[in-house]
């Protein structure tokens, strides 16, 4: 029987079922899973075949303390470590780009700078815009404002102290059409979503109240390029777009602990369990 680590954190929402079809296939293919939280220094990760992370929700909070317990694992870790290092902090957006695959127009302010995002929002002609830390998860210190709100300046230089962030343009469509996203599973793409937002709002996680659909996604080139853009088979990802004037956008590519949304497609469940089964 292989003995299979689920890795987690202490704060999962209660709930959050979406992951259940998942263990009921991994269950049906006699593998002995198990929830453990990634931060436990009682979890004995050598006692484990491999360790699949799904709902280390927590990590943007610790980025340092996480990628290092995923760096000194004793059994192999899916997705491996090396990924976990790379995206678990935004920067890894620039090399998609640079590999052609159309990104949200951005500017990098790095940690301990002191940008004046007023005249950074009119040297790119953006009436609104975006901030976001590039180490965060389910909306953490996002703000849209107008440029020129002072609110922006108070908040970038609070954030800078600490962390580095994004300066991106408000793409407003996402208030209606909400965030697209297409999953992978073991290499290939097995459904897509659309995340829509309450009226007004531009959050697109089920934690503020939004809503998701299965949808067939509009640009399956467009998926297939983000993916081979990194040039490794991965047992899992899910790519997230936006809607821009100009056509699709990536805002994500998350391949450490995305939401998979099995609940659309417990086939998905399925292909991962078997994937699993034969690692």
């Amino acid at each position: 029987m292989m003995h299979l680590a689920l890795a987690t954190c202490a704060t999962v929402p209660e709930w959050e079922i979406d992951d259940r079809p998942f263990h009921r296939a991994l269950a049906a293919r006699g593998i002995d899973a198990r929830q453990e939280v990634w931060d436990d220094p009682r979890v004995d990760w050598a006692s484990f075949d491999a360790v699949l992370i799904r709902t280390t929700w927590d990590y943007q909070e610790k980025r340092d303390a996480f990628v290092a317990w995923a760096e000194a694992l004793p059994v192999p870790l899916h997705n491996p470590a090396d990924i976990v290092r790379w995206n678990t902090h935004k920067s890894y957006l620039r090399d998609l780009e640079a590999g052609g695959i159309p990104i949200v127009e951005t500017e990098w302010l790095a940690r301990g700078t002191t940008p004046d995002i007023a005249s950074l929002c009119a040297e790119r002609g953006w009436s609104r815009a975006f901030l976001k830390p590039c180490v965060g998860a389910t909306a953490r210190e996002t703000l849209r404002f107008i440029a020129g709100d002072p609110a922006s300046e108070r908040h970038a230089a609070r954030l800078l102290a600490n962390e580095d962030l994004m300066l991106q343009p408000y793409l407003s469509r996402v208030e209606h059409d909400g965030e697209l996203s297409v999953i992978f599973i073991d290499g290939e793409p097995t459904h897509g979503v659309r995340k829509v937002p309450v009226p007004g709002d531009y959050r697109v996680q089920d934690d503020f109240g939004a809503k998701d659909y299965s949808i067939d996604f509009p640009d399956a080139a467009l998926a297939r390029r983000t993916l081979d853009a990194v040039a490794r088979r991965l047992l899992y990802a899910r790519a997230d777009f936006l809607i821009a004037d100009d056509g699709l956008r990536l805002t994500e590519l998350e391949l450490v602990e995305p939401s998979l949304f099995f609940r659309h497609a417990p086939h998905a469940a399925d292909r991962l369990a078997d994937a699993v089964s034969r690692l």
